[in-house]
């Protein structure tokens, strides 16, 4: 297994970072235990969640994820010590809105430890920016976190490149920790804010990118080719309403054809077209079944060379 460093910190994570948001949604207790085991026992070793997961879900209040993922490693045990933990916080609000005031961050942090089981977050990140709390506040309390050893890593997502740079500027003033991570929409359709804006600093700062939709939430899997094909998932059909274009069908043809080469499948293609992207360290991407899961373990074996990844660039160009 390829280890990659998280940004200038000491996170050793795997190439690929499995995401929670449909542990205790789409993927029900067991079948979110069977898939963390065998993430583990693959030889990966980095899992995103957050505190708001799921709370879109009816009948859900956000926390879900992380309480089933603790359920997982209060019966793994041992297990904690090969896992590089990552949650969110600021988001698991009614209203919303991005909430980072000192308060809250130190609530969100306990309220996290205590549904995961752990003493200790090995990424904790601010999952969208609050222009109305001073950064000075935020990355303050962060800092603190850190200090006390309830945080390892510091990380953003959803951040503009601004508001990027400004954080990191305040943390190297004020000497505190800095954001090590960021956390972007990034994948072969979702391309332009990304590469034009956030991509330069990412790599001039040393930034680890831990990108998410790394399947367009499963468009680039190639399942969603006509609009009957998401008819009775609400999901599908929005994804279908984003993606389902002259373009996207574009990047589905040349999905296939990298696929046939590769003896791959679309999704896996999406991925290694991401592995290869210079400043991505460990694209998230998500699954609800064993099935699922292997296929995206079987991305590391796929190999695409400076040919595929002309013709991918090309058919997703804006």
């Amino acid at each position: 297994m390829d280890y990659r460093t998280l940004g200038r910190s000491s996170l050793k994570v795997s190439p690929i970072c499995l995401g929670g948001n449909v542990f205790g949604w789409t993927a029900d207790e067991a079948t979110s235990f069977s898939i963390l085991d065998a993430w583990l026992d693959a030889g990966f070793n980095f899992v995103d969640t957050a505190d708001v997961y799921s709370r879109w879900a009816p009948g859900h209040t956000g926390g879900e994820s992380e309480t089933v993922i603790g359920k997982w490693l209060a019966r793994a045990g041992s297990k904690r010590d090969q896992l590089i933990l990552a949650t969110k916080c600021g988001m698991n609000n009614a209203d919303g809105k991005p909430d980072l005031k000192p308060a809250t961050i130190r609530q969100a942090v306990e309220d996290s430890l205590r549904r995961l089981q752990t003493d200790r977050i090995d990424l904790y990140q601010a999952h969208r920016d609050d222009e109305a709390t001073p950064l000075e506040e935020t990355l303050e309390t962060f800092g603190a976190l850190v200090k006390e050893g309830k945080v390892r890593v510091l990380g953003a997502s959803n951040y503009t490149a601004p508001r990027l740079r400004q954080a990191l500027e305040t943390s190297r003033h004020l000497g505190l920790p800095r954001f090590e991570s960021l956390q972007p929409l990034y994948n072969l359709y979702d391309r332009a804010v990304f590469e034009s804006e956030l991509e330069p600093l990412c790599r001039e700062q040393g930034i680890g990118v831990i990108s998410f939709y790394a399947l367009a939430a499963g468009f680039l899997t190639g399942k969603y080719r006509k609009p009957a094909d998401a008819a009775s998932s609400p999901r599908g059909r929005n994804t279908v309403d984003k993606y389902l274009n002259d373009r996207g069908l574009r990047i589905l043809k040349a999905l296939d054809t990298v696929a046939a080469r590769t003896r791959g499948k679309p999704g896996q293609v999406a991925v290694a077209w991401l592995l290869a992207r210079p400043a991505v360290t460990s694209p998230i991407a998500s699954v609800s079944s064993l099935e699922q899961l292997k296929e995206l373990e079987a991305t590391l074996r796929i190999k695409v060379s400076a040919e595929d990844i002309a013709l991918l660039d090309q058919a997703s160009a804006q």
